[in-house]
């Protein structure tokens, strides 16, 4: 019998659609056999795969650059600046600084909701991961001509952006060159300079108070490209909001008002419930150990930072795979020393005895104050391991911590 015309096509497509379902299928069981994070006894099966060549056009690439990208989630004023300088010091990582504030600068302006803001600054921070610097002109005003620009965010707050091949006052070596000395000295930036630079460093630091929760960023962990690692910087919300008193005096009239009056005023409604909100809804989606999140999560207590900072950082280091250099230790000994009374000309600083000043906030709110904020974040301070004061005998005893000894292991 002869086959209709009509038989043949049919069996053609058939043909077509079985061999598509096998490459799919094989390329889903090697991406699957890649290893997680934090197997190195599966070291093998990784670098099978990794030495596998793939173009780079196209979107389900693997990252075959070897970089680990880390992005550092945090409040303001929760201490990122300071786990973030730790980076920084590290020889072979590109570190920025809150890139994400020329977005939410650029946007107000034009009334843009937050799914907007979020949605430009996912783009933005995987161009960044990738080290397509110049995708920060479209945000940094006033705009950069041929690529040069005087106003990124503290560009003296990362060493790759002061040192060759970006700048060539200032060897790589030296630990505290000053955000000011490298702003006067270096000149403005080459955007395309800098991007070289990100190219040629191992991995890419970004931290940023500008990111809610890590579910905000779960497109960019499920990039295969960037390999990227989340960690999430929590501190005692009470710490929190007596730095933002301190800092943002003029953003806190009312609680000014308290603390001088001693009596509750009326019309009181702080933005700390929302940072505590935060903080349990990201926490909580982390614990659930998604299969997105798995393995590329670490939660980190400011408060265990400050208190055994060369230990905490060595097991973050050794978390991400990341050595540990001689860098880091000098900028420990020499920041970590200094002494613990704050001053409004070094809000962003990071020189002072850390231990003392992840406790001082017990010292700048009276406790009335610090029972509304035990009110507003109850639920938070419990998931976090916070203990509740009950009085102001407790308030004001140092020897007495109200951080009980917790271990967050990183999802693997």
């Amino acid at each position: 019998m002869r086959c209709s015309w009509k038989v043949v096509i049919l069996m053609a497509v058939v043909s077509i659609i079985v061999i598509q379902y096998a490459v799919i299928r094989s390329f889903r069981t090697m991406t699957h056999d890649i290893c997680p994070f934090l197997h190195p006894a599966k070291h093998c099966q990784q670098q099978t795969i990794l030495n596998r060549h793939w173009p780079e056009e196209n979107p389900h690439t693997l990252n075959l650059s070897g970089k680990t990208h880390v992005l550092i989630l945090a409040a303001t004023r929760s201490g990122s600046s300071f786990l973030g300088q730790l980076f920084n010091h590290h020889s072979d990582v590109f570190y920025l600084y809150e890139p994400l504030n020329h977005i939410q600068t650029a946007l107000n302006s034009t009334h843009a909701n937050r799914r907007m803001i979020l949605g430009a600054s996912r783009d933005l921070l995987r161009g960044l991961f990738r080290c397509d610097l110049h995708l920060l002109e479209d945000y940094i005003r006033p705009q950069p001509e041929k690529h040069i620009t005087d106003q990124l965010k503290r560009r003296g707050a990362s060493k790759a952006l002061c040192s060759p091949p970006v700048c060539h006052v200032f060897s790589p070596q030296l630990v505290n060159v000053t955000e000011s000395q490298c702003v006067q000295k270096c000149g403005s930036l080459n955007l395309t300079l800098a991007s070289q630079s990100c190219q040629q460093r191992g991995h890419v630091v970004i931290k940023t108070v500008r990111v809610p929760e890590v579910s905000d960023v779960r497109d960019l962990l499920e990039d295969p490209r960037l390999n990227l690692k989340v960690i999430q910087l929590v501190r005692d919300p009470r710490g929190v909001l007596a730095s933002r008193m301190m800092t943002f005096p003029q953003n806190y009239p009312l609680m000014r008002l308290w603390k001088m009056k001693h009596q509750k005023p009326e019309g009181l409604n702080l933005t700390q419930k929302a940072v505590c909100e935060d903080y349990r809804r990201s926490v909580a989606t982390a614990l659930r150990q998604p299969d997105w999140l798995r393995g590329r999560y670490m939660l980190v207590r400011y408060e265990d930072l400050a208190t055994n900072t060369l230990q905490k950082i060595q097991e973050i280091f050794k978390t991400l795979g990341l050595s540990f250099d001689e860098n880091i230790m000098d900028w420990i000994e020499t920041n970590t020393e200094g002494k613990g009374d704050w001053s409004p000309m070094d809000a962003y600083g990071t020189k002072r005895h850390s231990a003392t000043n992840s406790e001082s906030w017990r010292f700048k709110m009276s406790f009335d104050m610090v029972q509304y904020v035990q009110t507003l974040c109850e639920t938070t301070l419990h998931q976090l391991g916070y203990k509740i004061v009950k009085s102001f005998e407790e308030l004001e005893n140092v020897s007495l911590s109200l951080v009980e000894d917790r271990t967050w292991r990183p999802f693997q």
